[in-house]
């Protein structure tokens, strides 16, 4: 199984690619050496370094037929992948 589970493609990411940057969704136990080494082999780019954050889970309410029901979104990390001059990584190349 691999440490990377999705790319986030939101507008601040998008901003952060043409800087070099990519930022994925891993899993919670994944420590950035796995993190490198898993991009370089699915992408087959060098790369620079690795930045690590957990994005907590928030309570979430909203309203059903007329009762309030809340509940919490679910707690994941992401990383920053920083690659080397030169390379790039081309998300969309997958896609059809």
């Amino acid at each position: 199984m691999s440490v990377l589970k999705r790319p986030i493609l939101t507008e601040k990411a998008t901003a952060l690619s043409n800087l070099g940057k990519y930022v994925f969704e891993v899993t919670k136990t994944a420590n950035k050496i796995e993190i490198a080494n898993a991009i370089e082999k699915m992408y087959g780019v060098k790369v620079a370094s690795v930045d690590t954050m957990r994005s907590i889970g928030r309570k979430k309410t909203r309203m059903s037929r007329g009762k309030a029901i809340s509940g919490i979104t679910s707690t994941y990390k992401k990383a920053i992948v920083t690659l080397k001059a030169g390379e790039i990584i081309d998300i969309y190349a997958d896609i059809v």
